[in-house]
């Protein structure tokens, strides 16, 4: 039998990921990008790290999402760069900070830690073993030196620490007092905010803990609570998968593994030596005049600071409108966080009066296989120029070129990218554009069962937010679920409900309409809902 070329062992991985014939995608590889044959970010992620891992090979993920057919890119795939000697895993030793964490540790010091903490939670279907969970906590933390990481003042600037050995603390908290009818997660998570601050200011300790909240029925709401400069969304997510793993490992009194992982400073030795990135010339005028005067409340007069303060909308899309978006996505040639990303841009901009306007869309930053089972920020909130222009596919397809270009710029510090576009400094602002995008529906399922079991997964909110208006995506598969998080100093609850409607009819009008009608034509029911919800409270999810 023929050994397989790289190529063909490259296609065999995408056509796994993807989840599609193997015998059938090198022809549709030879014309069609990774796009267009069914692969997202999340899919394209996976490619790189198991082309990395099981092949040693590294396919440039820029380029995996971007216009060139799929074979093209996976040719160009190179031997995967060997990390350089570097600090040992394990504690011990002063380090610079990585990548992210000094945007993190000067908002903490402009707005306090409150602006930093973020909470993702399960909501498990009974009392969970007191023991087993604190063992898989140790073990956990014994792995991931991320989680023992302290960071600490120096005359030239923060640094970090990497401690010896440090569980995560177990917080036991009273259990929650809810009135009839009310959501007893979102009471806990609501009386979590407020302590969420001091959990994650811990000088001289790593800056997270785990709190435990007993809930009605017997069931249990654990909570992960942790600094922007400790974890973003996908490691928040590994460590909830790996949580999980190692208690129904304790339960069963079977090993737990202690053995430390690489950390998070290997995958950024592979960087090239050289000067760092800086954003192209022809990218910043790309950029420049529209990073900022978006007003998404034109009849208000938004607060000249922006402040961190926020609150947060969650509503939901049903099946129907899913289905419909993922038939949009297939026809189309694009994954359904692009439909639901130009679906925000079209909202938006019809609200500012533009027709073109940045979105910033969360990104890996450098996402190595390394990377991938590291606690680690290592995402990045990069300026999507969105355009609304064209046909429905030939809109959608343009702003998953958009995204791809985008990509490119990930590792360009935000700061330098704002001097670039002629945006001034604003220590209040920590990112670029004025409204965001992030797709995390893929990082982790709506439950899991470890121990005897179930845990549901629930996205606190402690309070604090990074732009005008950020939309998330928290569920699709299962039940759709949005978040809408808004400033309060730019944004009514009301105008953030607004904003929401619009986003729901925004998208009804793409996956309703055919492929060819122009965006500028596309139905605008929001208005007309506005007025009528205008009389009536605010349900949430929104009708």
């Amino acid at each position: 039998m023929l050994t397989p070329t790289p190529l063909e062992e490259l296609l065999d991985l995408a056509a796994d990921v993807i989840g599609c014939d193997r015998r059938g995608l090198p022809a549709g590889a030879a014309g069609s990008p990774f796009i267009t044959l069914g692969g997202g970010l999340g899919q394209a992620v996976r490619l790189q790290a198991r082309a990395e891992q099981q092949l040693g090979l590294a396919v440039d993920l820029a380029q995996l999402l971007g216009p060139a057919p799929l074979a093209d890119v996976l040719a160009r795939a190179r031997p995967a760069p060997v990390p350089a000697p570097g600090p040992a895993a394990g504690g011990g030793g002063v380090r610079a900070l990585l990548p992210g964490q000094s945007a993190a540790l000067t908002a903490e010091r402009v707005a306090g830690a409150g602006a930093v903490a973020r909470i993702l939670s399960a909501e498990l279907s009974g009392p969970p073993d007191a023991g087993a969970l604190r063992r898989a906590l140790a073990a956990l933390s014994a792995r991931h030196e991320g989680l023992r990481t302290a960071f600490a003042a120096t005359p030239r600037g923060p640094v970090r620490r990497v401690l010896a050995v440090c569980p995560p603390p177990l917080v036991m908290l009273e259990p929650v007092a809810a009135g009839p009818g009310e959501d007893l997660v979102a009471a806990a998570h609501a009386r979590l905010a407020v302590r969420a601050g001091r959990l994650v200011h811990r000088p001289g300790l790593p800056p997270l803990a785990f709190a435990l909240t007993p809930l009605a029925a017997g069931s249990q709401l654990l909570s992960f609570v942790h600094h922007d400069a400790v974890a973003d969304s996908r490691s928040a997510a590994l460590v909830w998968q790996e949580l999980l793993a190692d208690y129904d490992r304790a339960v069963r009194r079977r090993p737990l593994d202690h053995t430390p992982r690489p950390g998070p400073d290997a995958p950024h030795r592979t960087r090239p030596a050289g000067p760092a990135r800086v954003l192209p010339a022809g990218r910043a005028e790309q950029l420049r005049g529209l990073a900022a005067g978006l007003d998404l409340a034109p009849a208000a007069r938004p607060a000249a600071a922006f402040g961190f303060r926020g609150e947060r909308l969650l509503f939901g899309l049903g099946t129907r409108l899913r289905d419909a978006a993922d038939a949009t996505a297939r026809r189309a040639g694009v994954p359904h966080s692009t439909v639901l990303l130009a679906a925000w841009a079209l909202a938006v901009g019809r609200r500012a009066g533009r027709e073109r306007l940045l979105v910033g869309t969360e990104v890996p930053r450098r996402l190595t296989a390394e990377l991938l089972r590291t606690v680690v920020p290592c995402s990045a909130t990069v300026p999507v120029v969105c355009e609304l222009e064209g046909g429905v596919d030939y809109f959608l397809r343009g702003i998953a070129c958009a995204f791809s270009e985008a990509l490119q710029y990930a590792e360009v510090d935000d700061a330098d990218t704002a001097r670039a576009a002629g945006v001034p400094a604003d220590r209040f602002r920590p990112a670029l554009a004025q409204v965001t995008f992030a797709a995390r529906d893929e990082l982790l399922p709506e439950s899991l069962r470890a121990g005897g079991l179930s845990a549901r997964f629930h996205h606190g909110h402690p309070g604090a937010v990074t732009a005008d208006a950020a939309l998330t995506v928290l569920r699709w598969r299962e039940h759709p679920l949005l978040s809408l998080e808004f400033a309060r100093a730019r944004l009514t609850r009301a105008q953030a409900a607004q904003l929401a409607r619009a986003l729901r009819a925004a998208l009804t009008a793409l996956v309703t309409s055919p492929p060819h009608t122009p965006v500028d034509d596309l139905p605008d029911t929001a208005a007309a809902r506005d007025e009528a919800a205008a009389a009536r409270p605010l349900a949430v999810p929104l009708p």
